[in-house]
This record gives structure tokens, C-alpha cells and sequence, in this order.
């Protein structure tokens, strides 16, 4: 019973049968609040049929969509905003769409639209809302109108979408050809990246493995060459390539710094090792040529042993100093040794006479001549050495003594003989034993054999023993006499070898030759071994001569050497380099070892000459290393002020660089202090460069800031769409906001932001120039009701009747400059002018209109299409003018024209709103 109640009394659109609600429907008016309110309750029937009929009822879209985001979602109800929106169903104004794109959010409804809408702007407003790559694919494949497939596809950038449209896009070939040139550009600057990567990458290898490798003598050359490479390369490498390359050029400048420093230790040990050579040499030469002073003086005073004394106790200091830092090579070490058993020599007989000075005065004094000649004898002095004072008065006493006495000293001293004699026999000494056998002989000959007594028949033994002693020499001297004589024949037969070496074994056998002295010699041998030394000398004569020209030659090119030198140092030049000198001094030692021999006399006073110019030479050296030492300080100064200085670091590392340049000019500061100067000086420099780094680092970050930044604007604007005129300010903004970020860093990258911002505000100011259009074709909609009012008017006027004048809306309502266009017409129509004349005002005006719009005009039209060009070229000369400027004055211009005819007015009425409709379209985005 309730149910069927219910059937009964229930309002019809509450019925519970759903063909029941379906007619109601159509009785419900959507004008009426309440049965809108019921419409809008049966939209979300549960039944399809009533839905669709209630949808149908209803044209608000805004409502619509505002019941779709309350949950009331439905096929049904998508359909109808589709009809709705798309303008295949109810009389929505095109605007009023296009305003509600922007609170759509559906993204299948929002491309529906795109593909469905019969407008041009609309499809173009549903897809400003598209992001989807997928979605603007197929519209720019399948959308029917080319301006929305273009823009769809313009905002296509991935390389997959490209291809996608060069394959799927067969509808449209420009959209085809623009992705193909996208894709053909986008592989070609990913080629051309990675290229460059590849580049960067393969030239940051080489130079990790050239850190890593050890160094070369094109060690430095090669780095220098890497690090060129990397500045040239136009593409800006990544923080890890960044890092690599900092440490890869680290390790590189250690290497070449230690190898540097390697080097520099290695010539700073020669130079250390020569100078330690020569100071020896100077040594042993001093300590020699005081010997042979004291050797060749007439007497030798206590003063002259005391200087003697302290010269060798310095000079052994300093020869130990020396030899701690390096060692002495062979001869200059024999050489040492023999000065010093030469002044050991000197010393011990000198301490022999000290020992025994009192007694010798005590002996002069006494006259003890026997006892004066023992203290003598003791004293050993050696025969080469002049006399002290007191050894020559006692040598003089003695000498005194044996004149007084001589037949006593004269078998004495034959007494001594004989024992000297026994010494040389006892020692083998055969020649010296032959020649003092013979002078004893002549003395006992001058001698009685009764003075002499037993030293006479001392005598015959000795002389007995050396008769024994010269025969078996003989007896060994014979077989080697023999064989010298057949060597020396042997090779004087011997045409094989060569005259150095024949001329070293000639020499050899003779030196042995005279070693045998008189030992089983005979003539036969000796005229054989003459003949055959003089036919080698006649063999070598040739050799000897170009050997003894070679020496003359060697002694001239000494000669020559020492001149060149001694001319050097008499004029050094005021900036001479201590390396040049260096080198000089180097090359003069070589070139002194090459020219040798020369001729024996002059060897020594030629090396004396070279010593002093070498001596002279060193000096300059240290001179002008002492004088770079103080300019390398100077720069060092310099250095430490440029540091400390607030100049740009791009400066600071130039005027560095210079200072690095002057520094290698200057050449090398003295041993020891080189290294410490440079240290300091490349810790300075590197503490500048080290801050131009950084410097270099904080600029790619703003760059790298400045390119995001850029970005980012450019995506923002990108994204933004003025929605009106008023928006130009933004605009300027961003201007404005782009222009603070200039300059922008070269490379690729920036140049496509350029070319792309270029574009967008291009873009951005067309779409404002087209809305500040689109406002004035609204501001003239708003007065169309006026403009309607006066050509009633005019059809009155015309028609015969009275002038009417038209009153003018309120100031709000109606801008001044239609205020004046609103009085001039209601004056044209008091006084009419020619209707030919209105005709062409009202023509001119049309042509006007579609210039501005840019659309083609008919070819009657032509010669005041071109008379328009020209007056609008010659009235914005000196100016940019303003389409909606323009378009201002020509409709206020269309509205003071008057009075026209009907019949003129709707022959002309529909192109002028066509031309007017065409103005409100905005640019694709």
C-alpha cells in the first residue's frame, strides 16, 4: 500500500519508474530556479536515459563542471560538457569557453577538445593544458586544423616523441619536415655533446696517464701542449672532470717540480764536486810552490818554517773539509801526499837541528870539530834544502877544520866511502856502487896503499863484490838483452800496427833497454838495437812531425782559448747571464782536455795562464749569480706585494706569469741559495694562482647560476600566457630580469637559451599585441548598441525626416575619443555629406580594418589597400606604432562616418565584422 501510494502521489520526476522521470523531464524548464534544481537532481539518476535527457536540459558549463568535481561523474555528463565546450551544443560565447580551459583538469576531456573544437582558439586554449607528450603526439598527428598540429608538435622535445611524429604524422608534411629538422638537430647536438665529452674525456686520459708516467725530457712540453687542449675544448666540463683535471695537473707540476729540483740538486753536487776539484788543486799548488820557494832560497830562517807550519795546518783543515763534502780523485790525492812527505821531509830535519841546536853551539863554542860533524851527520838534513843559520856557521867550522887537516878528512871521509859503498852493494844497487867504486879507486890511487892500510884491502873486497855483482847481472841482463834486441826487430817488422801504438811499444822497450844500464852489454847488440830503434824513429819520423804540429797546434788553440777568455773578462758584458758563464766555463774545461798534448816547456806556463783565467772566470760567476740573487729577491717582493694587492685574480696571475718570466731571464742565484729563492718564490706564485683558480671556480658557478637561472625564467615564461593587454608589465619584468643575467657564458647551451628566449618574448608580444586587439573589438561590442542607435538614425535622416540626435551613454561607459567620434556623427547627420563620400569613408575603412588584420582584400581594393600602406608608413616614421592604437582610431573613425545608408551598411557590414572576428584570434602558444 505505501508503495503504491507513493506511485500515486509522488512527483513525476521522483517516480519510480525511470520512464516516468523520463518524460518529466521534458517538462521541467531549466529557466526556473526550482526545476533547475530538479534537473540537476536527475542528472545524477541512477538510469543513463534520464541523465542523458536532464544533461540536455542543462547549458551552464560551469555548473556542470562544478557538479562533476561534487562527485556526480558520469559518461552522460562528460558527453554534454564535450557538446558544451566543443560549441556543437547551446550558445556559449567563444570566450567564456576559453576562460573555462583553465579550470579544466581532465586530461581526456581537455585532448577530446582539442581534437573536437570548432574553433581554432579553443582546440589552441585545450592544448595549452596538455603536457603529455603522448597526448600532443596524437594531436599533432590526428587534430584536424594545421595550426594545432603545428603548435602540438613544436612542444614535442624528446628524441623518441620526434621520431615518433616523423613515423606517425603522415597527415601533415610540415609538421613531419619541423620534426624531422627538430630530430635531425637534436641528434646532431647530442652527437656533437658526446663528441665533445668524448673529447674532453679521451684528452683528460692522456693527461692521468701522463701525470702517472714518469719524466721524460717532453715531460713539461707535453703537459703544457694537454693543458691547451683543455682551454680550447668549447664545452664546459662537469665537477668530476673538473676535479680530475686539478689533480692530474698537481701531479703533473710535482713531477716536473721534483725532477727540477732533482736536476738542480744533481748540478749543485757537480758544481760543488768541481769547485771542491779545483780548491784541492789550488791547495796542493800552494802547498808546492812553497816547498820549492823554501828548496830554492839561499837559507832557511825560523820565520820561514813557522809560515811553512801554519800554511799546512790551514791547508789540511780545509783539504779535510773538502774531502768530507767529496772525495779526491787518484792524482790529486798522490799529489797531496807527495807535498806532505816533502814537508814531513823539511819538518823532521828541521826538528833533528832543533834537537840538537845546543849541542852544536855547545860544539862551536868548545871546538869540537869531530863532535860537531856527529851532530851534522845526525841531523840528516837534506841536501836540497837550504841551511838554517846555525847548521850554515857550523858546516863553515868544519869546512875550516878540514883545510887545517886535511889528509885526516880525507881518509875519513874515504873511510865513509867505503861504508856507503857496502850500503849500495848490500841494497844491489849497481850503479851507484860503480860510480863511487870508481871515485874511491882514483883516491886510493892518490893515496899510499901504507896510509890507506885496511882500507885499502876494505877496498879490494868491496870492489870484488861489485866485480860479482856486475857478473851476475850479466847473467841475468844477457837473456833479456837478446830478447829486446829481437822484439825491437820483430817490430820493426811488424808494418801492422799502427804509429800510436808502434811508437808506446818502442818506447816501452827502450825505457827497459836503458834499465839493464851496462849489465852484460855488448856492442854487436847494442849497434843492432840502435839500428833498429833508428829505423823505427825514421818509420815514425812522419808521426812524430804531425804529432809535434798537433802539439804546436793544441798550444796555440790553448793560446787562442786564454785570449778569448781573457777578453771575455776584461769586458764582461753588464747583464751577463751566470749560466751563459756557466756553460762557457764548462765548454773551456772540455775544450782545455781535448787540445792536449802540447809541448812539454810550455805545458806549465800555459796551465798557470788558464788556472788564473779559470779563477778569474769563477769569480765573475759569483759575481753576477750574487747580483740575480738580489734581483730574484726583488721579484720575490714584488711577488708578495702583487698577493697581498686587491686586483682581479685574472690580473694577479698575468702580472705573476710576467714575474715568472723575468725570473727564468735572470738566469741562476749561487749554490744553496737558488732552491730557497725559488721555494719561496713558487710558494708565492702558487698561493696567486691558487686564488685565480678559485676565482676561475666562483665565476663557472655563477655562470652555472646564471645558465640555471636563465632556465628556469625561460620555462617560466615558457609556461606563462598573458590572459590580457594589463600583462605587458610582467613581460617587462621578465625583460628586465633576463637582461640582469646577461652576459651569459659562451657555448652552445647558451646560444639555444638566446634563440629560445628570443622566441618566447617575441611570442609573448604578439599574443599581447593580439589581446590588446581583442580588447578593443570588445570595448567596441560594448558600443555596437550605439552605433545601432545611429544608423536608425541615419535611416531616419536619410528617409527625409528631422535630425535626431543620439543621446551618449554615461562617461564610464563611453571613452572620450568615441565621445568625439559619437558628437561628429550626430553633427554628419545635421549636415549630411555626399553618400559617395560616406561610401568611400565607409570603404577606406573597411580596407583599413583588413590591413590591419592581414587578411586579403579584393582586388578592386588594391590601390587603396597600397594608399593606406603608404600613410601608415609615413605616420610611423620615428615612432613603434600600436596596432591597437590603430585599430582605436579606425573604429572611432567608423563610427563619426555618417550618415549611411542602409542598403551601404549591410553590403558592408559583414566583411567589417568578419575582419572584426578575425582580430579576436590569438596566436597558437
Amino acid at each position: 500500500m505505501p508503495g503504491l501510494l507513493r506511485r500515486l502521489f509522488a512527483p513525476r520526476w521522483q517516480h519510480p519508474d525511470p520512464e516516468v522521470r523520463r518524460h518529466a523531464v521534458a517538462r521541467l524548464d531549466p529557466a526556473h530556479p526550482e526545476q533547475r534544481k530538479r534537473l540537476e537532481h536527475l542528472a545524477i539518476d541512477a538510469d543513463s536515459e534520464v541523465r542523458r535527457r536532464a544533461l540536455g536540459m542543462l547549458d551552464d558549463p560551469q555548473r556542470l563542471l562544478a557538479m562533476r568535481r561534487e562527485g556526480a561523474a558520469s559518461v552522460e555528463l562528460r558527453e554534454r560538457l564535450l557538446a558544451l565546450l566543443c560549441g556543437r551544443d547551446g550558445t556559449l560565447e567563444l570566450s567564456r569557453r576559453i576562460d573555462l580551459m583553465e579550470t579544466l583538469d581532465d586530461v581526456d576531456l581537455l585532448e577530446r577538445i582539442a581534437l573536437q573544437g570548432d574553433n581554432q582558439q579553443l582546440r589552441l586554449a585545450a592544448l595549452a593544458h596538455l603536457s603529455e607528450e603522448n597526448a600532443l603526439i596524437r594531436q599533432a598527428c590526428d587534430n584536424g586544423i594545421a595550426a594545432v598540429r603545428q603548435a602540438a608538435a613544436a612542444r614535442v622535445e624528446s628524441e623518441a616523441g620526434l621520431q615518433r611524429l616523423v613515423q606517425e604524422a603522415k597527415r601533415d608534411r610540415r609538421v613531419v619536415r619541423q620534426a624531422r629538422e627538430r630530430l635531425n638537430r637534436l641528434r646532431a647536438d647530442a652527437a656533437s655533446l658526446a663528441e665533445a665529452r668524448s673529447r674532453r674525456e679521451a684528452l683528460l686520459e692522456r693527461l692521468e696517464t701522463h701525470a702517472r708516467s714518469a719524466w721524460e725530457p717532453l715531460y713539461a712540453g707535453r703537459f703544457r701542449h694537454l693543458m691547451r687542449e683543455w682551454s680550447s675544448l668549447g664545452d664546459l666540463p662537469n665537477a668530476d672532470q673538473e676535479h680530475r683535471y686539478v689533480d692530474a695537473c698537481l701531479r703533473c707540476r710535482k713531477t716536473i717540480s721534483d725532477h727540477e729540483a732533482h736536476e738542480q740538486a744533481q748540478h749543485a753536487a757537480e758544481r760543488r764536486r768541481e769547485d771542491a776539484d779545483q780548491a784541492r788543486e789550488s791547495l796542493i799548488e800552494t802547498l808546492e810552490e812553497s816547498l820549492e820557494g823554501l828548496r830554492h832560497g839561499e837559507r832557511l830562517a825560523d820565520q820561514d818554517i813557522a809560515s811553512l807550519r801554519a800554511q799546512k795546518q790551514l791547508l789540511a783543515s780545509r783539504w779535510q773539509a773538502l774531502s768530507e763534502q767529496h772525495l779526491a780523485d787518484e792524482a790529486l790525492r798522490h799529489r797531496y801526499d807527495q807535498a806532505l812527505a816533502g814537508y814531513d821531509q823539511i819538518v823532521q830535519a828541521r826538528v833533528r837541528l832543533d834537537e840538537r841546536a845546543g849541542a852544536i853551539e855547545q860544539a862551536l863554542q868548545e871546538g869540537d870539530e869531530e863532535r860537531l860533524a856527529g851532530l851534522i851527520e845526525a841531523c840528516g838534513w837534506p841536501p836540497n834544502l837550504p841551511p838554517s843559520p846555525l847548521l850554515q856557521r857550523a858546516r863553515y867550522r868544519l869546512a875550516a877544520q878540514e883545510d887545517e887537516g886535511d889528509l885526516e878528512a880525507r881518509l875519513a871521509r874515504f873511510g865513509d866511502d867505503l861504508d856507503r859503498l857496502e850500503e849500495l852493494l848490500d841494497q844491489g844497487a849497481f850503479k851507484g856502487a860503480s860510480r863511487l867504486h870508481q871515485r874511491l879507486r882514483q883516491q886510493a890511487e892518490a893515496l899510499s896503499e901504507a896510509r890507506l892500510g885496511e882500507r885499502h884491502a876494505r877496498l879490494k873486497r868491496l870492489g870484488a863484490r861489485l866485480a860479482e855483482l856486475r857478473d851476475w847481472r850479466g847473467f841475468v841482463a844477457g837473456p833479456k838483452r837478446a830478447h829486446l834486441c829481437e822484439a825491437i826487430q820483430s817490430l820493426v817488422e811488424d808494418h801492422g800496427l799502427g804509429d800510436a801504438e808502434l811508437d808506446r811499444r818502442h818506447r816501452r822497450l827502450v825505457k827497459e833497454w836503458r834499465a839493464l844500464g851496462d849489465a852484460a852489454a855488448n856492442r854487436e847488440q847494442a849497434v843492432a838495437f840502435r839500428a833498429a830503434s833508428d829505423r823505427i824513429h825514421e818509420r815514425l819520423s812522419d808521426w812524430h812531425a804531425r804529432q809535434q804540429r798537433q802539439r804546436q797546434d793544441n798550444l796555440a788553440a790553448r793560446e787562442t782559448l786564454c785570449e778569448q777568455l781573457e777578453t771575455l773578462l776584461a769586458q764582461p758584458a753588464a747583464e751577463a747571464d751566470p749560466d751563459a758563464l756557466r756553460e762557457i766555463r764548462d765548454r773551456a774545461r772540455q775544450q782545455w782536455r781535448r787540445l792536449s798534448p802540447v809541448p812539454r816547456d810550455d805545458a806549465e806556463a800555459i796551465g798557470r795562464r788558464f788556472g788564473r783565467i779559470r779563477h778569474d772566470l769563477q769569480a765573475l760567476i759569483e759575481q753576477r749569480a750574487i747580483e740575480i740573487a738580489d734581483a730574484k729577491r726583488e721579484l720575490i717582493e714584488a711577488a708578495r706585494t702583487l698577493r697581498d694587492q686587491t686586483l682581479p685574480a685574472n690580473r694577479q696571475a698575468e702580472q705573476a706569469k710576467t714575474l715568472q718570466r723575468r725570473w727564468r731571464e735572470l738566469g741562476r742565484a749561487p749554490k744553496g741559495e737558488e732552491q730557497a729563492l725559488w721555494r719561496e718564490f713558487r710558494h708565492l706564485c702558487d698561493e696567486i694562482f691558487a686564488h685565480r683558480d678559485a676565482a676561475r671556480d666562483d665565476q663557472a658557478q655563477r655562470s652555472r647560476a646564471r645558465l640555471d637561472a636563465m632556465q628556469a625564467l625561460i620555462d617560466r615564461m615558457d609556461a606563462w600566457q598573458p590572459a590580457n593587454s594589463t600583462d605587458e608589465s610582467e613581460l617587462e619584468n621578465a625583460i628586465q630580469e633576463a637582461a640582469a643575467l646577461a652576459p651569459l657564458p659562451s657555448g652552445r647551451r647558451s646560444e639555444g637559451m638566446r634563440r629560445r628566449w628570443s622566441g618566447i618574448v617575441r611570442a609573448r608580444r604578439e599574443r599581447l599585441a593580439r589581446l590588446a586587439l581583442m580588447e578593443e573589438v570588445e570595448r567596441w561590442r560594448r558600443v555596437r548598441p550605439l552605433l545601432e542607435a545611429h544608423l536608425e538614425a541615419d535611416e531616419a535622416r536619410l528617409s527625409g525626416g528631422s535630425s535626431r540626435e543620439i543621446a551618449a551613454p554615461d562617461a564610464p561607459a563611453l571613452p572620450a575619443d568615441l565621445r568625439r567620434a559619437h558628437d561628429e556623427r550626430n553633427a554628419a547627420r545635421r549636415d549630411p555629406p555626399a553618400e559617395a563620400e560616406v561610401a568611400e569613408r565607409l570603404a577606406r575603412l573597411r580596407v583599413h580594418l583588413s590591413v590591419l588584420a592581414g587578411n586579403p582584400s579584393h582586388r578592386q581594393d588594391d590601390p587603396l589597400r597600397l594608399a593606406i600602406q603608404v600613410e601608415r608608413l609615413n605616420d610611423g616614421l620615428g615612432r613603434d606604432p600600436s596596432r591597437a592604437e590603430e585599430l582605436r582610431g579606425v573604429l572611432a573613425e567608423l563610427l563619426a562616418t555618417g550618415p549611411i545608408p542602409k542598403a551601404l551598411w549591410e553590403r558592408e557590414v559583414g566583411e567589417l565584422d568578419r575582419t572584426l572576428e578575425s582580430l579576436t584570434r590569438l596566436p597558437p602558444p
